[in-house]
């Protein structure tokens, strides 16, 4: 597989964007992944971030051994200094070219490292369209993200595991924005509101 995913970082400073502004009594409320809270989707983000800045580095063990359905994710009191400084460490190791070579592994998933880095985009853009339409921000992801997730999930259409990753795929017309098609891609309404 070639690698052609976009460097992640303008896409972890929309993230640290999004995630700064969260306000407190917004931690309660409902979000598109069904069963988590604000708080949750934000801890699940904190722990893929780690989770994936972990398999870039190829620092093999916990972080990347843990399923991310293990337990519902949370967020502890730190929270709004670590996530923005973990995603600036996920972008900086997949930087390095070795990152993207040989085996890694993430979620419990041992991965090619093309692949883990398409799977690791396509988190951070799905996710936080979730952020942003639980929080009522205005959600732009970084073109070259947008377009790297909607061609991962369209290679996943037809994949007969696709159940056990993504929900079935929600239409969208072909003249949709981009974004709103990728958002079906992965399961998701794209009109789905609070």
């Amino acid at each position: 597989m070639t690698d052609t995913t976009p460097d992640l970082g303008p896409q972890t400073r929309v993230i640290a964007r999004l995630a700064d502004g969260v306000t407190d009594d917004q931690l309660s409320a409902s979000t598109p992944c069904p069963d988590l809270a604000v708080r949750n989707l934000l801890g699940h983000l904190l722990g893929l971030t780690v989770a994936f800045r972990d398999a870039a580095r190829k620092d093999l063990g916990a972080t990347t051994d843990t399923s991310p359905g293990a337990a519902v994710p949370d967020i502890g009191p730190g929270w709004r200094e670590e996530l923005p400084k973990v995603l600036d460490e996920l972008a900086e190791a997949w930087r390095d070219p070795g990152a993207r070579t040989g085996m890694t592994r993430a979620g419990g998933v041992d991965l090619p490292g093309p692949v883990a880095v398409a799977v690791a985009v396509d988190e951070l853009v799905i996710h936080g369209w979730d952020l942003a339409r639980a929080t009522g921000q205005e959600y732009t992801p970084d073109p070259a993200a947008l377009q790297a997730s909607h061609d991962f999930l369209l290679a996943a259409v037809d994949d007969p595991d696709r159940g056990d990753i993504f929900g079935p795929v929600v239409p969208v017309t072909a003249d949709a924005p981009l974004l709103d098609r990728t958002v079906g891609l992965s399961g998701r309404d794209p009109g789905w509101t609070p």
